[in-house]
């Protein structure tokens, strides 16, 4: 038998048996809590959001491996800004309010967590699509609107804290 892939949405550390990876993995025949303990592991810098996860099971070998997902960069940004409820309609359309205000440290940090499954070419680069992101939340950045923050990016402001 081929290896088994069980896809699930856990809350960033908090991973149980319950479902759905208990019993989707109950058949496997490994143990359930050295599964889980390497998904809360590994998602624990998430904690409070939802993360995706796959468990690749190999029966054969009795082994597993966990890859996992990063939440939408709307979801880290609500997360450092400290807002669990949904992001009204009007928040980032013109003339409305913000809904908060981001330091460069926090959006860089944003940047890390996405950084290994993002198109960008650069953290330089995903910088400005986070900002972009920001813009349309209603989101500003060192009290700035985001497309000031991407036009500093760009003339190299911030080159010294996106290096690496």
């Amino acid at each position: 038998m081929a290896k088994i892939v069980i896809s699930a949405l856990v809350e960033g550390g908090k991973a149980s048996a319950a479902p759905p990876l208990g019993p989707a993995l109950g058949p496997s025949g490994l143990n359930l809590g050295e599964i889980i303990a390497a998904i809360n592991k590994k998602t624990e810098a998430f904690a409070g959001m939802q993360v995706p996860v796959k468990v690749i099971v190999d029966k054969a070998s009795r082994t597993f491996e966990i890859e996992v997902g990063t939440p939408p960069v709307s979801g880290l940004v609500k997360s450092k800004l400290g807002i669990s409820a949904p992001v009204k309609e009007e928040a980032g359309v013109k003339g409305k309010k913000t809904i908060g205000n981001l330091s460069f440290d926090q959006l860089v940090s944003i940047c890390k967590m996405k950084q290994e499954g993002a198109l960008a070419k650069s953290l330089k680069a995903l910088a400005c699509e986070v900002a972009g992101t920001c813009l349309s939340m209603g989101v500003t950045i060192e009290g700035k609107g985001p497309k000031e923050i991407v036009a500093a990016i760009k003339e190299g402001k911030f080159d010294a804290k996106l290096a690496g």
